[in-house]
């Protein structure tokens, strides 16, 4: 599975608010440079979460961005569901026509993994992950037939 750019974006803007210290504000600008995430992407993201009420927004001099909630009560879980624009890893997921069903198991396992995967997300919060060690490895070098990949 794979995260699209928005919710990795969307995940970057509230960890950084969530290492901020809680009710301070900060601009779509200001963290638009700290993230180095063009301010047009910020705007929509921020809009989402807004309407999602994981972000309050304010307009005007002390306006600005700010988590809606405590750190410890939002859910990486909760963003992905808010940001994804669906959860179909295959198109029979989807409801598309597959030519090996009736009699294909791909789906039921997929949906199997995709309910592993949103069931240990919605044990993270952005607490956890705000302040947490840095990792010591990349997806990229999983390999589960043991063997070292070339590319990492």
């Amino acid at each position: 599975m794979r995260l699209t750019r928005f919710t990795d974006f969307a995940l970057r803007l509230l960890i950084d608010l969530a290492r901020e210290t809680p009710g301070k504000r900060t601009t779509i600008a200001k963290a638009s440079r700290r993230l180095d995430i063009p301010i047009n992407h910020l705007t929509k993201i921020a809009h989402r979460l807004a309407k999602a009420n994981l972000l309050k927004t304010s307009r005007g001099r002390s306006g600005g961005l700010a988590l809606s909630r405590p750190a410890e009560s939002i859910t990486v879980g909760q963003v992905v569901r808010v940001t994804e624009p669906d959860f179909a890893l295959v198109g029979c997921m989807a409801g598309q026509d597959c030519s090996l069903a009736p009699g294909c198991g791909l789906a039921p396992v997929l949906d199997t993994a995709l309910m592993t995967f949103l069931r240990v997300t919605d044990q993270a919060t952005l607490a956890d992950i705000a302040h947490s060690p840095q990792r010591t490895g990349t997806a990229d070098s999983l390999d589960p037939f043991g063997e070292k990949n070339p590319c990492g």
